[in-house]
């Protein structure tokens, strides 16, 4: 078709992708153990910004009356 692009920025790369059971143990626990404890906090706290929001024009200490 014209004007179409010949790469979908939306579709799903299916190599990427594997399919397991949820009873089967994964080896995420692994992975996370051979990172040093600050590249697991730096991660955590991405996925706690991610999760919460983050916005730092807007982030501010509290007020103490």
């Amino acid at each position: 078709m014209p004007g179409k692009s010949p790469v979908d920025p939306f579709a799903i790369d299916k190599t990427a992708l594997s399919l397991s059971s949820l009873d089967e143990e994964g080896d995420e626990k692994a992975y996370w153990l051979a990172r040093t404890p600050a590249k697991r906090l730096a991660a955590m706290e991405l996925m706690r910004q991610i999760l919460y929001g983050y916005d730092p024009a807007t982030t501010r200490l509290q007020r103490v009356l």
